[in-house]
């Protein structure tokens, strides 16, 4: 359980180290998913058969996952900018809520009624926060409505990286495949860096410290950590930890950057948070 709560921590320091640095937000994830590559890239050499006998399915699955995965990292990081951490945090935290739907569409899995009760929980509290900075109750950050309309873009994406790798994990071990779509990932952003114009190299020494700090603390010690701990610790019980995540990340906001949520911002996310914990848990029931 020690492992796991390094992992918490470590992963509730990504909003601080994105919000940190000064370089676009595609710099940023392009940087943070190249380093985390290449952390896992050299275990991977053992797979390489098993990765020639993919299909060409699942090799289009493997694709698009990065893909989605390239959309959460741009999106999300962008929307930091925007928004308050704290709002940003728990909104693409709601990517479980959207993971259940998307199996109940996609793949014929029927919420029972406590995954509906949680979706409908956690999409209350969604609409609430942006609702509030709609209606000018909570103005934190340089465009709060479309850093939350991006977090929630980003909790999408997210799910639809999760969905779309169901499959293929069913055949491929978590190394080649996350070697895999973090490659698709890293060239996907790569282009989106170059067709947006902005510099691959000129930044301070500063800037490559936080590129290498985002992949390694909330990277390797917080979602490496995270895989590591599915393997010995119920899945449930690691999905509610990680809603620390937010929580941690806010208060390292208010500490590092003097950054107060509003109380409709911290009213929304209790109950966004409390409908993806009834979702997380519903979903260890039977339909």
């Amino acid at each position: 359980m020690s492992a796991l709560a390094v992992a918490v921590v470590a992963v509730s320091t990504s909003a601080i180290l994105v919000r940190a640095s000064h370089a676009p937000p595609v710099v940023e994830a392009f940087y943070r998913v190249l380093f985390m590559t290449a952390t896992v890239a050299p275990f991977v050499r053992p797979h390489v058969p098993a990765v020639r006998e993919l299909s060409r399915r699942d090799r289009l699955v493997v694709v698009g996952s990065g893909v989605a995965l390239a959309t959460h990292f741009v999106a999300w990081f962008t929307s930091i900018e925007l928004t308050s951490i704290a709002a940003s945090t728990v909104l693409v935290q709601t990517q479980p809520v959207f993971v259940a739907f998307g199996a109940w569409l996609l793949l014929d899995e029927p919420p029972n009624k406590y995954v509906t009760a949680g979706i409908g929980v956690a999409l209350a509290g969604a609409t609430l926060m942006p609702l509030s900075s709609l209606l000018g109750a909570d103005l934190v950050g340089a465009d709060p409505l479309l850093g939350d309309a991006l977090a929630v873009l980003g909790a999408l994406a997210g799910a639809s990286y999760v969905l779309a790798g169901r499959s293929v994990r069913q055949s491929l071990a978590l190394v080649p495949y996350t070697t895999l779509v973090y490659g698709v990932c890293t060239v996907t952003l790569l282009g989106v860096v170059l067709a947006a114009g902005h510099p691959l190299f000129a930044y301070a020494p500063r800037e490559w410290a936080l590129f290498l700090a985002m992949a390694l603390v909330p990277g390797f010690f917080g979602h490496t950590v995270v895989n590591w701990v599915l393997e010995h610790v119920e899945s449930s019980v690691v999905s509610v930890a990680l809603l620390g995540e937010p929580v941690g990340s806010a208060i390292l906001a208010l500490l590092v950057f003097t950054e107060y949520p509003g109380p409709a911002t911290v009213v929304g996310g209790l109950v966004v948070l409390s409908g993806i914990y009834v979702t997380t848990r519903g979903r260890e029931k039977p339909a």
